[in-house]
């Protein structure tokens, strides 16, 4: 008895390095939540003291303080929360409508010219224009944010998924399930998205720490919310003292 996912998570397992590496991701994932329990000071609220500027890694303070004379440790596991729930949010949803439009765009070719612009018009202007626009004229919160990375972000993902459908959407089972008068999606959904799945998690893999980066250089630029800590802001704070 064969199944499809099962041998997919069977060759996974078998890669020792990457469940490895899996394992340890889901535990700073799991840590950025311990870690404000274990915290001797609260990050909403934390008091400044300008004779404790910069002072080294101590018992009191265990990742030492700012320039302010903040903890670093609190503030550091936040961000660090803020940043991977923000970058694995932005990373599915790129894939997800990366996958479905790349999907449909190599699939029906009545929609191919229409992606294909759609695909230009977006790709042929840094995004980082696109950015500063929206912070300026809708908002700099983590949410208008978030939205915007992943309306401009599926376009690798979705060119990727395109040029794969290309080489699948004419073979004999494919050919044979349109006769048949096979629905759109049953074709997409059983035919062809299976071939695409060691791609689809690879662009994840690639997205997830890409998102925490542009976040990051976001941040660093005050083009998102700066009221609470992220890794953009810690390093934007300090680049005054480097």
């Amino acid at each position: 008895e064969y199944s499809y996912w099962k041998s997919v998570w069977r060759n996974f397992l078998k890669n020792r390095l990457a469940v490895t590496l899996l394992i340890l991701f889901g535990c700073v994932f799991l840590f950025t939540f311990i870690a404000p329990m274990i915290s001797k000071f609260d990050v909403h609220d934390l008091r400044i003291d300008n004779a404790l500027m910069f002072t080294q890694p101590n018992s009191e303070y265990w990742f030492g303080t700012d320039n302010l004379g903040r903890d670093y440790w609190s503030q550091v596991w936040y961000a660090t929360r803020a940043s991977i729930i923000l970058a694995v949010s932005v990373s599915f949803g790129q894939i997800f409508i990366g996958v479905v439009i790349g999907l449909l765009w190599g699939y029906v070719r009545k929609l191919d010219r229409l992606f294909t612009e759609i695909y230009n018009f977006i790709d042929n202007v840094p995004t980082i224009i696109y950015m500063t626009l929206i912070a300026m004229m809708v908002g700099k919160t983590f949410t208008v944010m978030a939205f915007a990375m992943i309306g401009f972000g599926w376009l690798a993902t979705a060119r990727n998924i395109r040029n794969l459908v290309f080489m699948y959407r004419d073979r004999e089972y494919n050919l044979a399930s349109r006769c048949l008068g096979t629905s759109l999606w049953r074709i997409l959904g059983r035919n062809i998205f299976p071939y695409l799945v060691s791609v689809i998690i690879l662009r994840l893999a690639l997205s997830i720490p890409g998102t925490i980066a542009y976040e990051t250089t976001l941040t660093y630029l005050g083009l998102m919310d700066i009221s609470l800590p992220s890794l953009g802001i810690l390093l934007r704070n300090s680049r005054s003292y480097f």
